[in-house]
């Protein structure tokens, strides 16, 4: 680049010479001080990051664009700073160029070559018409105006100004593929099935998990006001919530279990329903509970209907075999795995996540966790079906997960016989810093770091001591190994008609 403006000076000073004597011939007034202001209001980046914090209060793809633009607007400023304007060292215009009252004051003292200020503009205007066309139509005689001032205030020549719109325009066009637009999640199948009807709540038990999260005292009133034959029995903190809804859907004349609760407690509900034959009806409660919401009866509106016209759907269900080697402990246990499995660092992940979304949002919460639980963390060591990996996260899912990344949300069919596994290894060099850097652009899913794949088995082992396993919530200390298989079509469960596909 340098050794093209030295053969052809010339040609370039005449260009940047007629233009500036044009804007000088241009006669004073309001606009050299709107000009300034402008052209101030930009230094640094602050007029595009206040932007970008109002478009940041809204949600969805407004969001999204702002924060394009701001990855664009830095990598823009990056490039100016740090690499073109020490290759390219340039004499910024003097004052006799201009009238001394347009001439800004005072005189940066980097490189006139390229405009930092363009730069920024333009990129930012674009990153956010990438994702929001009318947005950055509207930025765009914004951007103009500032990369404009800069010539007005003779802190730029024309050039300058040109070249750095270019670059601010390439950062857009580099970043684009940043933060992508997630595709559309898959419409929810079920598979029908008919369960009993249960009137009233007649022949239903429900097991009432008190140390549930949104657990109070007119719970149970509430649940008995709308199954009114039901029986309910409330699980007290001293005993042993599976114990306890085994022994509700072993009771005589039950037909159906219920249960209210969060992801561990319906999991052990699952699993008594599974061992009585029974259909589950999972009702809107706990802390978390995810799979109220992939059946359709999050709100006890639906989970009533359900019940009453016997409306039911098929579910696989996860069969977790652990081996624990920690002393004291037994040595093996077999659980019921509704939703999700994980070892490693997700379970902070999440957590953050969940504590910073009111206030963030989901994709910036994301992200902000995504940081704070892999500045400090390390990663495991582990043997996954026969293959050895350092990772920092080892996800399974039972069934499979949209969106396809780090941020596993919705999961539309729920008999799909899979086992989701989401991987994030530690293996490649350098990986604490792909991994951040693939969090701050938003490009998880496609890195060489994530690994993603669907089987029906997955063996996990820990070579050295013992590892923790979360499922559905519930931690398992001292583990040595553990399989994961799937039972096809083996819970059967109460599902609103309306709320299916």
């Amino acid at each position: 680049m340098r050794s093209m403006l030295r053969k052809a000076p010339g040609r370039l000073e005449k260009f940047d010479r007629k233009l500036v004597r044009a804007v000088s011939a241009l006669p004073g007034g309001s606009h050299d001080e709107f000009f300034r202001l402008l052209s101030a209001a930009a230094n640094n980046g602050k007029l595009w990051l206040g932007m970008a914090a109002v478009m940041a209060l809204v949600p969805g793809k407004t969001r999204r664009a702002a924060l394009h633009g701001v990855l664009a607007q830095g990598v823009a400023s990056g490039v100016t700073s740090l690499v073109f304007k020490t290759l390219l060292p340039r004499a910024r215009p003097l004052p006799e160029h201009l009238p001394a009252f347009r001439f800004v004051r005072p005189q940066p003292t980097s490189s006139s070559m390229p405009s930092g200020h363009s730069a920024s503009a333009f990129a930012f205007a674009l990153g956010v018409g990438m994702v929001r066309p009318a947005l950055g139509a509207a930025l765009a005689p914004v951007a103009a105006g500032v990369a404009y001032s800069r010539v007005h205030t003779g802190a730029h020549w024309p050039s300058d100004v040109l070249f750095g719109s270019a670059i601010g325009a390439g950062a857009a066009l580099a970043t684009r593929k940043w933060w992508p637009v997630r595709p559309p999640f898959p419409q929810t199948r079920r598979t029908p099935v008919r369960a009993a009807e249960l009137p009233d709540g007649h022949g239903l038990g429900i097991a009432v998990n008190t140390l549930g999260g949104s657990y109070a005292d007119e719970t149970t009133d509430a649940l008995q006001k709308v199954f009114p034959k039901a029986y309910i029995k409330e699980i007290a903190q001293d005993e042993d919530v599976a114990a306890e809804i085994a022994g509700v859907a072993a009771r005589p004349g039950i037909v159906a279990l219920g249960v209210w609760g969060g992801d561990g407690t319906v999991g052990s509900a699952a699993a008594a329903a599974v061992e009585h034959s029974l259909p589950l009806l999972v009702l809107p409660g706990g802390t978390l509970n995810h799979f109220a919401r992939d059946a359709g009866t999050l709100t006890l509106e639906a989970a009533v209907e359900a019940a009453s016209r016997g409306e039911a759907a098929l579910a696989d269900v996860g069969k977790v075999a652990v081996e624990r080697g920690r002393p004291g402990s037994p040595g093996h246990l077999e659980l019921t795995m509704l939703n999700t499995a994980s070892v490693g660092l997700y379970p902070n992940l999440v957590r953050r996540r969940e504590q910073l979304q009111p206030a963030l949002g989901k994709p910036l919460a994301g992200v902000v966790a995504m940081f704070r639980t892999f500045a400090a963390g390390k990663p495991t060591t582990l043997i996954v079906n026969g293959v050895r990996h350092k990772l920092w996260i080892l996800y399974i899912g039972r069934g499979r997960y949209y969106p396809r990344d780090h941020a596993p949300l919705v999961r539309p069919v729920l008999d799909d016989g899979v086992l989701d596994l989401r991987m994030i290894t530690a293996d490649e060099s350098f990986a604490r810093l792909r991994l951040l850097w693939s969090v701050l652009t938003g490009t998880v899913a496609t890195s060489r770091i994530t690994h993603l794949s669907e089987t029906s088995r997955i063996i996990v082992e820990r070579t050295e001591s013992t590892m923790v396993l979360a499922v559905d919530g519930e931690v398992v200390p001292g583990v040595r190994s553990v399989d994961f298989t799937v039972r096809r079509g083996a819970l059967t469960y109460y599902s609103p008609t309306h709320g299916r596909a």
